[in-house]
């Protein structure tokens, strides 16, 4: 019985010395310690000698077994250690050759855009806030005097979200017939208006950009997904004067004192009386094209003064309080910014259109 223990003893080591990969070593564990293994199969027999031989057997068969393991472990160890140290010289670092460059990131055109804007009215006395992207119907629309039957309410320019619902907002349980409020994603940034009012006092200025969201047709300048900056100012002596002296000191520093402006009236719910600053397109150099819609004209800043109704949701007196607010499209900012004729390549991830910024 010894004589067999030694011989497998013998014949391990013999084939141990010839194995050169790890590959080796597994074949030589399964060889030997595997569920067909040359010591497994004999530890199994082990019950066909004596009984009085079998605890000596057993003692002998398992320190082999034991001896097994720990030279293949060991072994594995060195192969590994060596092909480690073999890689390392082979990929060891040449310290006096030059680094590899790794290419610079740079800004999306949007983002630069937004800084540059928020940097401006910055100087302007304003304060840079932000808002929620999903809103409730109420500060979206209701809070911001825009009726039921208003179309932006419409299925076709509003992106609703079905769950879930939210409560009407603190102390405006007096509409007992809107126990909750349906979500969508904002179609502008203006629901901060409100939000802000509720939790301020006037006098303040602030502007609020952010992403937007509206269902409608896309084309050369309108997109699904755009970014907006909404701006609030309120005082007790606010009048359009200082709305018309903020934006055009805007549109000069950002555009530069050559920019040409007009101003045309327009129509707004949150806004009375509202409205549009245009400036000449940049793109066609007001000559006329897809962007400008052949008019020579763009439109950058919709605004007006705080319609009284819109006060009255926040619970200010608008016989004590005035203000004005305005709103612009980041995207169509950025294209007459870097005469950019197709407002869906901001968002196309086109290497070729981004790295010329």
């Amino acid at each position: 019985m010894l004589i067999q223990i030694i011989q497998l003893k013998k014949t391990f080591y013999d084939i141990l010395s010839q194995a050169k990969t790890l590959e080796d070593l597994e074949k030589l564990k399964i060889n030997f310690l595997g569920r067909h293994g040359k010591l497994t199969l004999f530890l199994r027999d082990i019950s066909i000698y004596p009984k009085t031989e079998r605890p000596s057997i057993g003692r002998q068969a398992n320190q082999l077994k034991q001896a097994i393991e720990a030279e293949i472990e060991e072994r594995v160890s060195e192969l590994k250690k060596r092909k480690i140290e073999e890689a390392l010289k082979k990929e060891r670092i040449d310290v006096t050759l030059p680094a590899i460059k790794v290419p610079d990131g740079h800004l999306h055109p949007i983002t630069k855009v937004a800084r540059s804007i928020g940097e401006i009215f910055s100087s302007l006395g304003f304060e840079i806030v932000e808002g929620l992207e999903m809103e409730s119907e109420y500060y979206n629309f209701d809070a911001l005097n825009i009726p039921k039957e208003h179309p932006a309410r419409d299925m076709w320019d509003t992106f609703w979200l079905k769950e879930p619902k939210t409560p009407i907002p603190t102390g405006r349980q007096e509409n007992s017939k809107l126990k909750t409020q349906n979500l969508l994603l904002r179609t502008h940034t203006s629901p901060m208006q409100v939000r802000y009012m509720e939790t301020h006092q006037p006098p303040f200025r602030i502007i609020v950009p952010g992403k937007c969201f509206r269902h409608e047709a896309t084309d050369a300048s309108h997109e699904h997904t755009f970014y907006q900056v909404e701006g609030l100012m309120v005082g007790k002596k606010v009048t359009l004067v200082n709305l018309k002296a903020v934006l055009e000191e805007f549109v000069k520093s950002f555009f530069g004192h050559d920019v040409k402006m007009r101003w045309r009236p327009g129509y707004f719910p949150f806004v009375e009386p509202g409205f549009e600053m245009d400036i000449a397109c940049r793109v066609c150099k007001g000559k006329g094209c897809s962007v400008c819609k052949k008019t020579g004209w763009v439109e950058v800043v919709p605004c007006g003064m705080v319609h009284p109704n819109v006060f009255k949701a926040v619970k200010y007196d608008s016989q004590e309080w005035q203000g004005f607010a305005f709103g612009m499209g980041l995207d169509r900012i950025a294209m007459m910014k870097y005469r950019i004729n197709d407002i869906r390549l901001f968002h196309s991830g086109d290497l070729r259109f981004l790295k010329q910024f």
